[in-house]
């Protein structure tokens, strides 16, 4: 059947086509900065992310994550929040 309603053909179009969305997770892992934070793990470290900086002891590095730990308290501190990292 032909159309010469460019609208006509367009929204019947619309209402019979079922468009489906996956939602998918990305996870960026850079191994040279999971590499670099290992090499200063149990040490005293600044930390400089997108929320102000944090100073502890590295305890744990993770692909996706750091363990920073003051004051009998931990920190959680997703790997790509991180800005920059300087070792005391």
């Amino acid at each position: 059947m032909y159309y010469n309603n460019i609208d006509y053909t367009r929204n019947h179009h619309q209402h019979h086509t079922h468009t489906t969305m996956q939602q998918q997770m990305v996870m960026l892992y850079d191994p040279y900065v999971v590499e670099t934070l290992q090499s200063v793990k149990g040490r005293e470290i600044l930390v400089e992310t997108s929320r102000g900086s944090i100073r502890g002891d590295l305890v744990d590095v993770k692909p996706d994550h750091i363990v920073l730990s003051t004051n009998d308290t931990s920190f959680f501190i997703r790997i790509q929040e991180i800005i920059w990292i300087m070792p005391n």
